[in-house]
């Protein structure tokens, strides 16, 4: 740093790369590369009056001319390991992402304003910022909701919490990873310096209701547990750091 600037916040990303992914009994990922996903995804259902089902498909890089229903949300895995979101250690898997998609009983999927169902090599461009490139594995998880519930802000809540929970059993085991053991590892400071501009970038989220939503400040990048809707809190202008936005805290559901 020069003289005079201050180092407000430092932020370490530790990425370990996922090279075989396959089904199992349980939710598994380990630090050679190799991740096992549950074969029966009903057994985070907890609300069935609003959701009917949830299936879970391992998509296998060059396999994406299948059908997906409309997708609500693209997700990383990541975990804090040391700190909040923004500062402190984070552990994140590359190579893999999981992709929440819903349709109801009736075949109606979950949109307002346009849904985003069919072929996802049609539908999703790979390798932006975000998304998954066509090398990398999408495991879908794909939620049934009850009649007329893909349309319900509380219905589309509880898919993403549920999906949260799902992944929150790979967080765990990430947590734990030896970080001298990483694939990558990327360090970012927020830096005060005084007497300079001050730079404000202002991002237009969703908060609507039902998927058109935003949660921040949950306790895991880009997740749903602690966070809170940006509906809830009257759609006003809210301040995040650089770092934060880096770490994953917010959490767009559409």
């Amino acid at each position: 740093m020069k003289p005079g600037e201050k180092d407000l916040r430092r932020l370490v990303i530790k990425a370990y790369h996922i090279d075989h992914a396959e089904y199992g009994e349980e939710n598994k990922v380990d630090i050679e590369g190799n991740l096992t996903v549950h074969a029966n995804a009903d057994c985070f259902l907890t609300r069935k009056e609003e959701i009917a089902s949830v299936s879970v498909k391992i998509i296998r890089p060059g396999e994406w001319n299948v059908f997906t229903n409309s997708m609500m949300d693209i997700i990383p895995i990541s975990t804090k390991v040391l700190g909040n979101i923004g500062d402190g250690i984070t552990h994140t898997l590359t190579g893999v992402y999981v992709i929440l998609t819903g349709v109801d009983v009736n075949g109606v999927q979950t949109a307002e304003f346009g849904s985003s169902e069919g072929i996802l090599k049609e539908k999703l461009f790979p390798g932006r910022a975000g998304t998954p490139s066509e090398n990398d594995f999408i495991i879908s998880f794909d939620v049934t909701f009850q009649a007329g519930m893909g349309q319900e802000r509380h219905a589309v809540t509880e898919a993403h919490k549920m999906c949260d929970r799902f992944l929150q059993e790979f967080r765990e085991q990430l947590k734990k990873f030896r970080g001298e053991s990483c694939t990558e590892r990327h360090e970012y400071h927020d830096i005060a310096r005084p007497g300079k501009k001050r730079v404000l970038i202002v991002k237009q989220v969703a908060g609507q209701g039902a998927m058109y939503d935003m949660h921040l400040f949950g306790k895991e990048p880009s997740g749903m547990e602690g966070g809170k809707s940006i509906i809830d809190m009257g759609n006003m202008p809210i301040l995040v750091t650089p770092n934060e936005y880096r770490d994953g805290i917010l959490r767009s559901m559409q």
